[in-house]
């Protein structure tokens, strides 16, 4: 079927226009994106949306869950079918936020349970309904391992005892296991053997993140120089700055070419702290996670997060000594945030949480541009920045009020 959203700002990479139309063929991809006045003539739903604004959908690269789902939940006991059931409950309720793709952060007590979620998630992955055939909602983009090879001084809401030194005959085992998901792994440079499984992990397409570390500004300065391109949450779980001491943050803010992600959620990281990262790395090279939890889009209470206890309260998510545990934020909020509390431009704001994120995949050339000829995944936004519409592959997903 062809849409046709008309009479909205038009937000692209390189385009903004204010009086707008976007034409979406029933191939699923964007036939046009432009002025209203130079729309082609179509046969299809139009909405008109005036004082709306629609993008590229948003890409959570970072997330272990969310209304009340926890990725890989019970893992060493998992079932094919309670995992993807969860999955397509993630799926049709993320895309209320906006989010059109992502990627599941897990994480499991040893080695074969996780082999075993991998194995689980890849299939399927492999077996997702094609958007053009059936409205899922938002669509897995694959694998984030985060640890289990991370420094357990810098666990945050990690159980110590799932940690360890990380192997290289072990993680091509995960990334064969994976079939081509396991898109991202987080691990602490500083580890016996990082260096080597980072190395591994760029030969075979996967994303080297450095993040869960107490090295030095040296060794981290290294690491993101020659092994890592990507730092998973910038500022937490890693050693702060100190001007005689810089450590990895002061690596990350001096570094060239990385991408970093941030927790826009002014929980874990302060608006000032925010601009301080945008100042040093761009707006191109910020990537807007969320890192949350079952309790997002849900309320206050006690929930599980990977083998531990954590509590909600007012929206924060902490363990019982009050350590800040994942979050409960949605990505739209994050958005939202870099408006109008950091202060970035609404079209800065929204690549952050959608070209940035793809390119750090090295999925832009299918995800995360407003563009012709590009996957139709789209979020439309309302005069408030609330998600109005999101689009899917071609087809809507949720639209508010319905």
């Amino acid at each position: 079927m062809t849409i046709v959203l008309k009479d909205l700002r038009v937000l692209g990479v390189a385009a903004d226009v204010d009086r707008g139309t976007v034409v979406v063929g029933p191939d699923g991809r964007i036939r046009y994106a432009g002025p209203s006045a130079a729309a082609p003539e179509v046969e299809g739903a139009a909405l008109a949306l005036p004082g709306h604004t629609v993008a590229a959908g948003l890409i959570d690269i970072h997330t272990h869950g969310g209304h009340g789902i926890t990725f890989g939940a019970g893992a060493g006991q998992v079932v094919c079918a309670a995992l993807e059931a969860d999955l397509r409950a993630y799926a049709a309720w993320v895309a209320t936020t906006g989010v059109t793709g992502f990627l599941l952060s897990i994480a499991a007590p040893d080695r074969a349970a996780l082999h075993t979620l991998v194995e689980i998630y890849a299939a399927i992955f492999s077996a997702w309904p094609d958007v053009s055939s059936e409205a899922v909602g938002a669509r897995p983009l694959g694998l984030h391992l985060e640890g289990p090879y991370l420094n357990p001084v810098r666990k945050g809401a990690f159980n110590p005892t799932w940690l360890r030194a990380p192997r290289v005959q072990e993680v091509e085992a995960l990334i064969d296991a994976g079939q081509g998901w396991v898109r991202q792994m987080t691990l602490a440079p500083e580890l016996p053997g990082a260096l080597e499984v980072a190395a591994l992990l760029r030969r075979r397409g996967v994303v080297p993140a450095l993040g869960h570390s107490e090295t030095d500004y040296e060794s981290a300065a290294a690491a993101l120089r020659d092994h890592f391109n990507h730092v998973t949450h910038a500022f937490n779980a890693q050693l702060g700055f100190h001007h005689r001491r810089p450590g990895v943050l002061g690596a990350v803010l001096t570094s060239d070419g990385v991408t970093a992600e941030l927790i826009a959620d002014t929980v874990h990281v302060h608006p000032g702290a925010m601009k301080v990262l945008l100042r040093c790395l761009g707006t191109g090279r910020v990537v807007l996670v969320t890192d949350a939890m079952a309790a997002a889009g849900l309320g206050d209470g006690r929930y599980d997060l990977l083998g531990e206890t954590v509590f909600v309260k007012d929206g924060q998510a902490r363990h019982a000594d009050g350590t800040i545990a994942s979050s409960t934020a949605t990505l739209d909020l994050c958005v939202r945030n870099m408006v109008r509390v950091v202060g970035v431009t609404l079209p800065e704001a929204l690549a952050m949480a959608s070209h940035n994120p793809a390119r750090a995949l090295a999925l832009e050339d299918r995800f995360g541009s407003l563009a012709e000829g590009r996957v139709a995944d789209l979020v439309v936004l309302d005069p408030d920045l609330r998600v109005a519409l999101t689009v899917v592959g071609g087809q809507i997903v949720y639209q508010a009020g319905r």
